[in-house]
């Protein structure tokens, strides 16, 4: 159950809420069906999503849930600082917060918070990489690809 589910250029996006804090959110396929937002923080997470999704430049003021382990929200952390139109391989965020490239890749795909935490702006050496946990050329990575196109960055 989303607390709301809004369009978007390459499919729905659902939100879920917790008492105060943003909980999750999801990429959807287009069939899923829109949900008003339910409470005054979904509302303003549709408000702040919307606005990304017609200026790349959008940031964020929303209270995320406290998730994840100390590492992925360090590899988080790093990843929000990275501005609309640039993009970072897997293995400069390693190399930037100590880590190795596998790991920040597994952190990145864990992201409970995409788009506000943008980690469709970290990209393999190689090409675009994976996104979501997943690497084929599907749904994710067509978002991923929208979203990098919309800040600018084309990947083929």
């Amino acid at each position: 159950m989303f607390n709301a589910v809004i369009d978007a250029p390459f499919g729905k996006i659902g939100i879920r809420v917790e008492g105060a804090n943003l909980r999750e959110i999801v990429y959807l396929p287009d069939s899923m069906q829109s949900v008003e937002p339910d409470t005054a923080l979904a509302k303003k997470a549709v408000e702040q999503i919307e606005h990304y999704l017609d200026h790349a430049s959008a940031t964020f003021e929303l209270p995320l849930a406290e998730v994840g382990t100390a590492f992925q929200r360090r590899v988080w952390q790093a990843i929000s600082a990275i501005p609309p139109g640039v993009v970072q391989t897997y293995g400069q965020l390693a190399k930037e917060i100590g880590s190795v490239p596998r790991a920040v890749g597994q952190a990145c795909g864990s992201n409970a918070y995409p788009i506000v935490i943008p980690c469709h702006r970290v990209v393999a050496s190689s090409g675009i990489g994976g996104f979501a946990h997943h690497g084929d050329d599907g749904y994710y990575r067509t978002v991923k690809r929208w979203l990098l196109a919309h800040e600018g960055v084309r990947y083929a």
